[in-house]
């Protein structure tokens, strides 16, 4: 598996559009708030240039890429850490994801209506921003007081924790969220970890802009600057325009209309690498019997935890791991070749398995 990404924004700020474009899904559109109630949730695979070329050489009968999960979650409005709109329905489903993709309206259309009456995509950033502060706000006060009570009845492992928790109230209330920031001792990784803080999760953000701004124009450019002083990525995509391309069948076609276009990649390529990049993570590969298959793994990924990572088994009963390198393989066309080079390399549990890695683990069952 990949990653989960929350598609995040204001009503109509094309987050349905674009969830169709990712995931050539058919989620209702409509120029109107809250078309979208339920979350949506689609599985696609991950676009794998590496996966593709090895298919090629070794012909396996079954090729298995990594999958990531997007999901269409309800539009926000303002007031909605207080129950506006949809209110902690729409934050807990937020809750569940590995990575935010907040998506901000750049694109003008009379037909379709802004919640706020007016098209200014970054004070729609400050209204997201400022609804997922005040919800962390919330629950770190709630989970707060609660230990306060028990530190009051002698439980000081509650009093240390209620201290973690203002530490991290200051950071919130200064209007700073927490992702990037390290946690101070284990009681304040822990309680960042229970209660799923949404500003501690990675975050991007996708400005919809119309066919004439893909080129990036002053509209986009100040909007970038703005976020990157944030520290944050912000892509230039037409949901329209890509919802266009995904429903092309002809992969050919499709690339005609994207060069055409001046497009390089896709949304989707655009917003697994950004994904990839906020997460740390790596694909290595591994091939089985008539099965070549991709797996996503976090940076620093020890060979038995990877291992872990298809069976529980492996990891367990790990003996050693053989390695051999994209680069090798691609080089002298196979798995024998490479070892008759002497280039395949034995390495053990604690090896970090690297991005592109193609490994043949062996585990005593």
């Amino acid at each position: 598996m990949g990653f989960s990404c929350g598609i995040v924004g204001l009503p109509n700020a094309g987050k349905s559009t674009l969830f169709n474009a990712l995931t050539t899904g058919s989620q209702m559109v409509a120029p109107y708030p809250f078309s979208t109630i339920d979350p949506k949730e689609g599985k696609v695979a991950v676009p794998d240039q590496r996966l593709d070329q090895l298919a090629r050489l070794q012909k396996p009968q079954k090729t298995t890429p990594s999958h990531l999960t997007f999901v269409d979650i309800a539009g926000l409005v303002q007031g909605a850490s207080k129950g506006e709109g949809l209110g902690n329905r729409f934050l807990a489903h937020i809750r569940e994801m590995d990575v935010v993709a907040l998506v901000l309206r750049l694109f003008a259309d009379e037909n379709v209506s802004h919640v706020a009456g007016r098209l200014d995509p970054l004070e729609d950033f400050h209204t997201l921003r400022t609804e997922l502060l005040l919800a962390d706000l919330d629950s770190l006060e709630r989970r707060q007081e609660k230990d306060q009570k028990a530190a009051k009845v002698g439980d000081k492992v509650a009093g240390a924790r209620a201290a973690a928790a203002q530490r991290l109230i200051d950071q919130v209330s200064a209007g700073r969220g927490l992702f990037g920031l390290a946690p101070q001792d284990e009681l304040e990784e822990t309680l960042r970890r229970e209660l799923f803080l949404l500003t501690d999760k990675p975050c991007f953000v996708i400005a919809n802009v119309d066919e004439a701004g893909l080129s990036g124009g002053p509209a986009f450019q100040t909007l970038a600057a703005a976020l990157a002083a944030e520290g944050l990525q912000c892509l230039p995509l037409c949901g329209k325009l890509e919802m266009e391309l995904a429903a092309l069948d002809d992969p050919a076609e499709r690339q005609e209309m994207m060069e055409a276009l001046g497009l390089q990649r896709s949304a989707l390529d655009q917003v697994v690498l950004a994904g990839y990049r906020l997460l740390n993570l790596r694909t290595f590969y591994t091939l089985v019997g008539t099965e070549l298959r991709a797996w996503t793994i976090p940076e620093g990924t020890g060979a038995a935890q990877a291992a872990g990572r298809i069976h529980s088994d492996m990891e367990a009963g790990f003996i050693k791991a053989e390695v051999i390198s994209f680069a090798h393989f691609v080089e002298y066309g196979s798995e024998a070749r490479v070892r008759d080079h002497g280039l395949a390399r034995v390495e053990g549990r604690d090896y970090e398995v690297a991005d592109g890695d193609i490994v043949r683990f062996h585990f005593r069952p």
